[in-house]
């Protein structure tokens, strides 16, 4: 059991698996009605895996392994289950014709073999992907962070509504996020690690929204790490800090953790796209399908990001542990220990 595993004291569930199920089910459908009719998106069918070799899929910090296999009935290509629809989602909207102030999302499954089970990590992923084309001059840190703002609207209107469906339940979100940068919580806790650093701001704003995510910041360090091929994570801003992108992260108070539900950010153009690939000396990643049809100027400029289903379910049904929601596979020592404690895994 090598992932953190946290066991809160006097735990017990609020709702029963059964009645977990059945909110569950109201959660996503309550959620997904408002994200579409808030950002103005259309619902598309996404691919559960894509072709090797093709630059779509995520590799999120660059070292994650996909899954993979043979495709004997298609001239034995190989495809790669999706770790996330990042770079699929662009393409998509450029090749259904959406244009600016529209976009898409689309309900995502994937499989992360690399992920370190705990409580709130699983080797499954579930989460809205979503993808909305922009105007070029709306590049900027403000357009992203008021349409941060407009996805936590959504997820605090989602909390009241489930609270009112089951008394046992109640909210607690702030009406609004703090918004620093990363460079912002490395000032005021230099000490601590970037997650430390996350749970002393929630535990006093109760709502962050962190921006610049993968940039260096003063002392050489990222806050956390980033593809240098979806977001833009090296443009500076008028405040002379780099970053066109950022996470929601909120304070989980059955855990009394930073708990992160949504990273978002403003996609790379041509020449932040080479200038990110050369700072993470993968330039050869300028000859895959993706980046070449970027590089045409083939793809709208856009802003994108992914939703934590399993983890928003989790918070507002007040789960210790990301398997009360959802059912994937756990250490056997894990599924013991958290039986001892009152925490029913799937």
């Amino acid at each position: 059991m090598q992932g953190r595993l946290h066991l809160p004291q006097s735990y017990h569930e609020i709702l029963s698996p059964r009645e977990t199920e059945r909110a569950i089910l109201k959660i996503k459908e309550a959620f997904q009605t408002s994200l579409a009719f808030e950002l103005n998106l259309a619902r598309v069918t996404a691919p559960l895996f894509v072709e090797t070799g093709t630059g779509v899929n995520d590799d999120l910090n660059g070292v994650e392994r996909p899954v993979t296999f043979e495709m004997p009935g298609i001239e034995n290509r190989r495809a790669e289950i999706v770790q996330s629809l990042a770079k699929w989602k662009r393409l998509a909207l450029a090749d259904l014709g959406f244009t600016a102030g529209e976009g898409l999302y689309t309900d995502m499954n994937a499989i992360r073999p690399d992920e370190v089970p705990d409580s709130t990590h699983s080797l499954y992923v579930d989460q809205w992907d979503w993808e909305a084309v922009v105007n070029p001059e709306d590049r900027s840190v403000e357009y992203l962070v008021e349409t941060a703002e407009r996805v936590y609207d959504i997820v605090r209107r989602t909390e009241r509504y489930i609270c009112h469906e089951y008394d046992e339940l109640s909210p607690y979100l702030p009406p609004r996020m703090t918004v620093l940068h990363s460079q912002e919580l490395l000032d005021a806790y230099p000490s601590l690690t970037p997650g430390e650093r996350e749970r002393e701001a929630v535990r006093e704003y109760g709502a962050i929204f962190v921006v610049g995510i993968g940039g260096r910041l003063s002392d050489g360090s990222i806050h956390d790490g980033r593809a240098p091929d979806y977001d833009d994570w090296v443009t500076q801003t008028a405040s002379d800090r780099c970053g066109l992108n950022g996470d929601i992260v909120v304070h989980n108070r059955v855990l009394d953790e930073a708990f992160e539900l949504s990273s978002m950010g403003i996609r790379v153009v041509p020449e932040t796209l080479r200038r990110q690939l050369e700072l993470c000396g993968a330039t050869d990643r300028m000859e895959l399908d993706f980046h070449r049809r970027l590089m045409r100027g083939e793809l709208p400029a856009s802003i994108g990001g992914g939703i934590g289903q399993s983890r928003l379910c989790m918070l507002y049904l007040k789960k210790a542990h990301i398997g009360e929601i959802q059912a994937s596979i756990w250490p056997t020592e894990m599924r013991s220990v958290c039986r001892q404690h009152g925490i029913n895994l799937l």
